[in-house]
């Protein structure tokens, strides 16, 4: 068996950060990167600057100035295909097959706005029919398929994956209506969680620390949006995870770090 390296990062600008991308491909080598908040339409995306470092299969879909997902390949991507969810025809995901019989799925879940009520908050009314949308969707996935879902789901579930439990319960992103709906989604398909299989509860466990925080390394008002889930016939391809907190310490980051998986295909 091979031992694939894949890397998620919400990139927020991907031409705005080209030189963190080299810097990320040349310390950690990842065989697959998949990229959230692109911010760029296709004709425009900087596929030679892939190609050129032997990213030679891509999956984008993307729009200007706002979302886009994209999946850059040093091996053969298969079938890439995109959902439209919730019919608004923004760029939120993408998927493609590799060998083995795996589709990868890269998603980038609404962020929902700031007030976590539906009834006057139209961002929080799409986050939870995007929400519902994926539940459907992953329940009737078969339970011996394989697939692999990251990306930026700007939700943190457990009390282990914020800085502080009892302070966000009402901020968006770890309401209790969203950490319920995350697990229910979950438990559709018997999603297989990576990153807390390796960093189990109650570790501390964050990707994503907001800029406001004028040394976030200190702070460390983290929280883990950013996630890597396997169906149950690949628990055991899993090898190791890591989220690259080193990266949003970085000249002019992302607020996101990257999360890497390393599995056997």
């Amino acid at each position: 068996m091979e031992k694939i390296k894949l890397i998620t990062w919400n990139i927020n600008s991907i031409r705005a950060r080209l030189d963190l991308v080299d810097q990320l491909m040349k310390d950690y080598n990842p065989d697959i990167i998949c990229f959230q908040e692109t911010k760029v339409e296709d004709h425009i995306f900087p596929t030679d600057f892939f190609v050129e470092r032997g990213y030679g299969y891509h999956a984008i879909t993307g729009q200007k100035s706002y979302n886009g997902v994209a999946i850059m390949s040093r091996i053969p991507l298969e079938d890439i295909d995109r959902k439209d969810w919730c019919g608004k025809g923004d760029a939120r995901h993408i998927e493609a097959g590799i060998l083995g019989g795996i589709r990868i799925h890269n998603f980038y879940v609404p962020a929902g706005g700031d007030e976590p009520d539906a009834a006057i908050n139209d961002k929080f009314a799409h986050k939870l029919d995007f929400l519902n949308e994926m539940t459907e969707w992953s329940g009737a996935l078969p339970k011996d398929a394989k697939h692999i879902l990251v990306g930026d789901l700007n939700i943190a579930p457990y009390e282990s994956d914020v800085w502080s439990h009892k302070s966000l319960l009402k901020v968006v992103s770890h309401t209790p209506l969203e950490c319920d709906m995350m697990v229910n989604l979950m438990e559709t398909h018997d999603w297989f969680d990576v990153m807390r299989h390796f960093v189990p509860e109650p570790a501390r466990l964050y990707s994503w620390w907001s800029y406001r925080a004028k040394d976030w390394r200190i702070n460390d008002r983290g929280r883990r949006l950013d996630h890597i889930w396997a169906s149950p016939a690949l628990k055991s391809n899993m090898e190791n995870m890591a989220v690259l907190e080193e990266v949003r310490g970085w000249q002019k980051p992302s607020d996101h770090a990257p999360v890497m998986v390393e599995f056997l295909l």
